[in-house]
């Protein structure tokens, strides 16, 4: 008797991957107050900390008010909160055993990875599309090319960043542990992207801890994109962020080949 043993094609793996793409976004359906609360947080940053700054000093940065200064580093702000938190789902998924299923299931790790990966990172890209919106409104002038490259650099960032939550999540048991840790690492990764304020004439060691802050390009490329003002090395702050963005990748894909399903 000869046994076979199936070779999984690349449509297979494709089916796999977009099938725990669909379950990651159907449960954010489901979860409709979870958009609500995730959205509001950064559309009250954008009205009431662009307003109230912008109020009491009315001087333009590069010829933009400071509500439309902080605009693309609010959009970077949701999704640096929404990517990274999503790591939590990996241990829902564990506590109700469905990442052991997962698991045991004709499925690589880091297939199971990058489909939930794609799922956090759609989370994040419909809320941005939402404050692309709102920003319309506040007379943010887009192009069609400035559209694009905000869309990149919304792709990439979500990505990168989704896959840092769902690492720091393969290594976690409780959801009152991950949140802890989270907390140390998205409100650096915010503050200190430079979303509130310029980065010129930054103190030597502030500017250093910016630099090595991946969300920084984010903003960067956002900014320079959106409202053509910011750094003028474009280029280089995309190239810096797609190579974080394949770095936290493979950093993620790492930590799931690790992880316990238990």
């Amino acid at each position: 008797m000869h046994s076979t043993i199936r070779e999984f094609t690349i449509e297979d793996r494709f089916a796999k991957i977009y099938a725990l793409w669909l379950r990651e976004f159907k449960v954010f359906l489901r979860e409709k107050s979870r958009l609500v609360a995730s959205t509001f947080t950064p559309i009250l940053w954008l009205f009431v900390i662009g307003n109230g700054i912008g109020s009491a000093n009315p001087s333009t940065i590069g010829g933009v008010n400071y509500q439309q200064f902080i605009f693309p580093g609010i959009v970077s702000m949701s999704i640096i909160f929404t990517s990274v938190f999503f790591g939590s789902y990996i241990i829902w998924d564990r506590k109700f055993d469905f990442l052991k299923s997962v698991m045991v299931a004709p499925v690589s790790r880091g297939e199971v990875f990058v489909g939930k990966a794609l799922g956090g990172m759609t989370n994040s890209v419909i809320q941005a599309a939402i404050l692309l919106a709102i920003g319309a409104g506040i007379g943010i002038g887009f192009t069609p090319l400035s559209i694009l490259q905000t869309i990149a650099v919304v792709l990439l960032l979500s990505f990168g960043l989704t896959s840092l939550g769902l690492a720091l999540g393969s290594y976690m048991y409780s959801l009152e542990g991950f949140q802890m840790i989270v907390s140390f690492v998205v409100f650096p990764l915010f503050f200190l992207s430079g979303a509130l304020f310029p980065l010129s004439h930054l103190p030597s060691w502030l500017g250093a801890l910016t630099a090595a802050d991946p969300a920084t390009y984010g903003v960067s490329v956002m900014r320079s994109a959106i409202l053509g003002i910011g750094s003028e090395a474009i280029g280089v702050n995309a190239a810096i962020l797609v190579a974080y963005t394949a770095g936290l990748g493979a950093f993620g894909i790492y930590s799931f080949g690790r992880m316990k399903a238990v």
